[in-house]
């Protein structure tokens, strides 16, 4: 964990402006910068970022945060890694807390495993540059593949040389310990036999994490020969879980979020072709079936995948059995068959990325229909028993759906094209469904859950209800304006001077307020500890705060171009650029709207409390009761009367 000393220096040192302008073009627009969105596809400009307030806020998406919320958003990074992002930009030693000795040798290991492989990377790579084999047979390769030598460069493709065990006694004299070369499966290590290289007489494709570390390879082989796989990848490791990566999402998920859509290929090349055809937004399973957790991987930058299929209908049916788990996680899956003889890479090599995309537009279908027009195709409906297969295979597909409405279109629409009853296709999916349901409750824990080394972005707000409207506008006054002065009348009419914080945390003391919103009362309550201990109370605190939800909510309070009590202050021309000059109105205001709310709410309380004494006959708490409703309502009635009744409904 990294200390917060570490993250405080990190935090004064990054330049918003400087990071941002990395992702997306901004231009300076009086105090602040500007620029198009990075998160929706829009031609004017409603993304603002405030250098002296260091944060930024995207007014079409509602996008707002600090510089390390800007790359967890932009960059799909969890907390810690943009932190590392960060100070690696910013040369930042990064100090952790003390880790026990077990976890000192895990980091170690990984770091070692991370090393090797870059070590490796940049090998193959000079291989294919710099050596009269690697330019012979490697380069003459991808250029045969229509690779270009601007893709090689940024997917990092190599070469390892045939003599096998030139890699290993390189690395060994550039001081890499053996055992880290085996633990990454660079090297091959049999009982009695010399430890020899794995990917000799390949081309490399280098595989990336998300945050662009080389974590595993991919090596083709160039000779023909029935008796050696194709391609061979590294073996697990502590850095390659090949189950949780996709080949190609490190350089796709800015595009992937842009487009809010995924192509799915299968192929190294497919993707890089497709990347030199223009359509960058496209990631691969390497071959492999698809896992939940690649889904999930996935999931965190778009729910629209579409999979493009070559036109080897064996092969089709062999891997469409795995993409139930892409419907079962919620995801909305299209389908595109490409004409026969074509995959992805060939596609995009041949043609431009309009004729592309319109090709997809116009030949992509929902997962289930494509699903069962496939089937359709080779069925004979005269056996009962094929039928029967066919309808439960699809059945069972549609019946992973997790919303009831899509579940529902899908199976209208099956009904119709398999000429089945409706009300018996929904039988059957709920029996399916109830049993699922009661298989994963005999379970102990849930298997689709991602191991606990995955980063998530989990700053999800809390919902913003009309009820805590009064307390978000309590929250504004006192990240906005709370060290400045206003003037207020005592009982006595005379004038004092003082502050916001000094008004409003006093008042909520002295009349026991409390905020519902979690969110906001925890704000508050560091408000007040920081009050009541004499330190600086300021609004980076919070739009800077380690808690990623404070610090988006403080953002997303005060970049809000609509307050939500707006309607109090309506009276006010130019509300907000008058505030500070009207702060003598509009704190009080918004004080007296807290208490109203706080009286409405005991209301209903005593209303609920009265309705179950009725049930039990509880005659003299019902009198009590009865006596408590006619007070606060009196009070409710007071209070509004110094609001005009502007908020009461």
């Amino acid at each position: 964990m990294i200390d917060k000393q570490t993250i405080d220096r990190i935090f004064s040192t990054a330049d918003i402006v400087e990071v941002i302008s990395d992702f997306v073009t901004l231009k300076k627009s009086g105090q602040n910068y500007k620029g198009l969105s990075p998160f929706k596809n829009e031609k004017t400009p409603s993304f603002f970022v405030s250098p002296a307030k260091g944060i930024f806020k995207c007014f079409s998406s509602g996008i707002g945060g600090n510089v390390v919320t800007f790359l967890m958003e932009h960059e799909k990074l969890s907390y810690p890694e943009a932190l590392r992002y960060l100070a690696k930009k910013y040369n930042i030693e990064i100090i952790e807390k003390e880790e026990t000795a077990e976890e000192q040798q895990i980091k170690n290991e990984r770091e070692s495993l991370l090393a090797v492989n870059a070590f490796a990377c940049q090998y193959f790579i000079s291989n294919l540059k710099n050596t009269e084999e690697g330019k012979a047979v490697g380069k003459s390769y991808f250029i045969e593949r229509g690779i270009r030598d601007n893709s090689i460069e940024k997917f990092q493709l190599g070469y390892a040389r045939a003599d096998k065990f030139l890699f290993t006694k390189t690395a060994l004299e550039k001081g890499f310990k053996l055992e880290f070369l085996i633990k990454t499966g660079l090297t091959v290590k049999k009982e009695d036999a010399e430890a020899f290289d794995r990917f000799h007489g390949r081309v490399i494709f280098p595989i990336h994490s998300l945050s662009g570390q080389i974590i595993g390879f991919a090596g083709r082989i160039l000779k023909t020969d029935e008796k050696i796989a194709k391609y061979i990848n590294s073996p697990e490791s502590e850095v390659y879980h090949k189950s949780q990566v996709l080949y190609g999402l490190y350089f796709a998920k800015q595009s992937i979020v842009k487009h809010d859509k995924c192509y799915l290929v299968e192929g190294y090349t497919d993707v890089i072709s497709m990347f030199q055809a223009g359509i960058d937004n496209v990631v691969a399973s390497s071959g492999t079936s698809l896992t939940v957790e690649q889904i999930r991987l996935l999931k965190r930058f778009t729910k629209n995948i579409t999979v493009l299929y070559d036109g080897d209908e064996a092969g089709i049916k062999a891997s469409i059995r795995g993409i139930d788990i892409i419907l079962e996680e919620g995801m909305n899956v299209r389908v595109v068959l490409l004409p026969e003889g074509e995959d992805p890479d060939s596609y995009a090599r041949s043609h431009s990325s309009n004729e592309f995309l319109n090709y997809i537009s116009e030949h992509e279908s929902d997962f289930i229909t494509f699903k069962v027009k496939l089937l359709l195709k080779n069925a004979d409906f005269n056996d009962p028993i094929k039928k029967s297969t066919l309808i439960t295979d699809i059945v069972r597909s549609i019946a992973v759906i997790p919303e009831s409405i899509p579940r529902s279109i899908y199976i209208r629409e099956c009904s119709r094209m398999l000429d089945v009853d409706e009300k018996m296709l929904l039988t059957e999916i709920t029996k399916i469904r109830r049993l699922r349901i009661e298989q994963k409750g005999k379970q102990t824990g849930n298997v689709f859950e991602l191991p606990s080394f995955e980063p998530k972005i989990t700053h999800q707000l809390p919902v913003i209800q009309e009820k805590y409207q009064s307390e978000r506008e309590i929250i504004r006054l006192l990240l906005t304006h709370g060290n400045q002065m206003f003037t207020i009348k005592d009982e006595n009419n005379q004038m004092h001077e003082i502050s916001v914080n000094d008004y409003l945390i006093h008042e909520i003391e002295n009349d026991e307020l409390t905020f519902h919103h979690p969110v906001y009362n925890q704000i508050f309550n560091e408000i007040k500890e920081s009050y009541y201990k004499n330190e600086d109370i300021s609004d980076k605190n919070f739009t800077h705060h380690m808690d990623i939800t404070i610090s988006t909510t403080a953002v997303d309070i005060i970049t809000s171009q609509n307050y939500n009590l707006s309607k109090i202050w309506r009276k006010y021309e130019n509300y907000v650029a008058t505030e500070e000059m009207k702060l003598n109105e509009v704190v009080p205001e918004a004080l007296m709207a807290l208490k109203i709310d706080r009286v409405i709410r005991m209301l209903k309380e005593t209303e609920e409390s009265m309705k179950k004494a009725q049930e039990n006959n509880d005659i003299e708490n019902i009198e009590e009761l009865q006596n408590k409703y006619v007070i606060l309502n009196n009070l409710k009635r007071e209070l509004s009367k110094s609001l005009g009744e502007r908020i009461i409904i």
